[in-house]
């Protein structure tokens, strides 16, 4: 047996719904093809499948009946919009992971404690690239020894010896993303250069 395709299952739908809706309102078809100019015996066709619903039948009722033109045609509701995330602890660090599909790039929100500021440098694969939303974060990065504020970026090639915290002062917040393969990451719309007025 063939099922209908989603969209004449909604356009069937749409005749029960109208009429559903009148009852419940207390209106009569008269009191309806009144209100809309629309005759009875159009209205009463529709609400029972044997006229297609169309824009020039449906926006009037929904305005007589002050309801929304999705309630008419039973549109999907948007779901929820929000993600979920579930924080993590790694080596005493809040990592917050932001992306949740697998790929080459990743990106987490962490909160590294006051007390993580004894370096402890280290080298592995891959490129990161830092955002420090609050609080003061120490880098150091071969020969560099670093402090960096809210709102400053840094990034660099982990296979050079590093390690970032605190100053121990109190907590950092930053946004890292991180390629395990040694992406880099790559801006695709740069400031112009401002233009020297003329003489």
């Amino acid at each position: 047996m063939e099922h209908p395709s989603p969209l004449a299952a909604a356009l069937a739908e749409v005749g029960p719904r109208l009429r559903r809706l009148r009852t419940r309102r207390n209106v009569t078809l008269a009191g309806l093809a009144e209100a809309t100019g629309i005759s009875k015996s159009t209205l009463s066709r529709l609400e029972s499948g044997q006229r297609r619903p169309s824009l020039e039948l449906l926006l009037p009722i929904s305005q007589a009946h002050q309801v929304p033109l999705d309630e008419l045609v039973g549109a999907p509701e948007v779901g929820d919009p929000r993600v979920r995330l579930t924080p993590k602890r790694v080596n005493g660090n809040t990592v917050l992971p932001l992306t949740r599909q697998p790929g080459p790039l990743q990106a987490y929100k962490m909160v590294l404690p006051t007390e993580r500021c004894e370096p402890e440098t280290c080298t592995h694969e891959g490129y990161e690239w830092l955002y420090v939303l609050s609080g003061r974060l120490r880098l150091l990065l071969a020969d560099h020894d670093l402090l960096l504020g809210a709102g400053e970026v840094a990034e660099f090639d982990t296979r050079l010896p590093h390690w970032f915290g605190t100053t121990g002062d109190g907590p950092v917040e930053v946004l890292s993303l991180f390629g395990s393969q040694g992406e880099r990451m790559h801006v695709r719309a740069r400031p112009r250069p401002r233009q020297k007025p003329a003489t």
